[in-house]
């Protein structure tokens, strides 16, 4: 066990990944300088420029060559800088790379992982911190991950790599400096919620950095008397049905948590499924649908914190 950030775990498992894998590759913007949050810092000085690319600023073009590479029987992992961006690649995403083995009935396999930092990051305006996993999530043939602690950033990213279909993988732009214990022989299972707090009351269900507005909304909760469990997603395609309606059939009461829009959001399958499997009563809390302003009393109006979460916990119980 070491300690270490969320940037730092995932640099880990790549280089692990790499010393194993001759044909795992990296390319993107930046990455050969450790890229913008300090994710592949040090690869490029240990396996070279050939296999740690810095790229063109053409999104289309990256993902493009990342496929192309992944058919030819490489695993590469794509940087994307932010979820923003990969907005210029969506055709290379979900018409070859999602599609291929289906459409050719397995003989081709993509297997990439395509990193799309999520989320609001603090004074970054609309174009930088949006949250759209479900957009993904919505395309068959795609995995979609959602790790929000360092040990989850290790053990995933490399589970990412070994899966053998192209994953996208979101990791919010404002955990890359939370530290924690890291275990590098704790492998993770993909589809896996993670249980972190037992409830009888209700049953909260969030991923990513929203995982710590719902963790203090339930300490707050606890102060009150209210025993809420509390499930991180982790995976969000795959996800984790067993879990999550095993919880609600406990608790009767749902709340999902999301920073995303709220409208059309993944919130909205998870509350539908629980809804029709076990009759539990359900709410979504998620951002209203606005662009996120640049200044801070506008970017706030997109932020759910924890007492939005212990507020809409208490109505679900009301």
């Amino acid at each position: 066990m070491a300690m270490m950030s969320y940037a730092q775990a995932a640099a880990l498992a790549l280089q692990h990944e790499m010393e194993a894998d001759p044909g795992v590759v990296v390319l993107g913007e930046d990455v050969g300088r450790g890229g913008i949050f300090g994710q592949y810092r040090g690869l490029q000085e240990r396996f070279g420029a050939e296999r740690v690319i810095d790229t063109p600023i053409s999104e289309a073009a990256i993902m493009g060559a990342g496929v192309g590479m992944a058919l030819a029987g490489l695993r590469p992992v794509i940087e994307m800088r932010v979820v923003d961006f990969a907005l210029c690649a969506m055709d290379e995403i979900v018409n070859q790379g999602a599609k291929n083995r289906f459409m050719f009935g397995g003989q081709g396999r993509v297997p990439l992982v395509a990193r799309m930092p999520i989320g609001i990051w603090d004074a970054s305006a609309a174009q930088h911190s949006q949250s759209l996993e479900s957009w993904f999530a919505h395309m068959p043939g795609l995995v979609v991950l959602c790790p929000g602690t360092p040990q989850d950033n290790y053990s995933m990213l490399r589970a990412a790599l070994a899966s053998g279909d192209p994953v996208v993988y979101m990791e919010h732009k404002t955990l890359w400096g939370v530290t924690g214990e890291v275990d590098p022989g704790q492998a993770a299972e993909l589809g896996r919620a993670r249980v972190l707090r037992s409830g009888k009351d209700l049953t909260i269900v969030s991923w990513s950095r929203q995982v710590q507005a719902c963790a203090e909304a339930c300490e707050a909760l606890a102060r009150e008397g209210i025993e809420a469990e509390l499930i991180d997603l982790r995976s969000i395609w795959p996800w984790d049905r067993e879990a999550v309606l095993a919880s609600c059939a406990r608790t009767g009461r749902l709340l999902v948590v999301h920073e995303a829009v709220q409208v059309a959001g993944f919130g909205a399958e998870i509350a539908a499924t629980a809804a029709e499997a076990c009759g539990c009563r359900v709410r979504r809390l998620g951002a209203p649908r606005i662009p996120v302003g640049y200044a801070p009393v506008l970017e706030a109006q997109s932020r759910i914190d924890a007492a939005a979460v212990a507020q809409a916990s208490r109505a679900l119980l009301g």
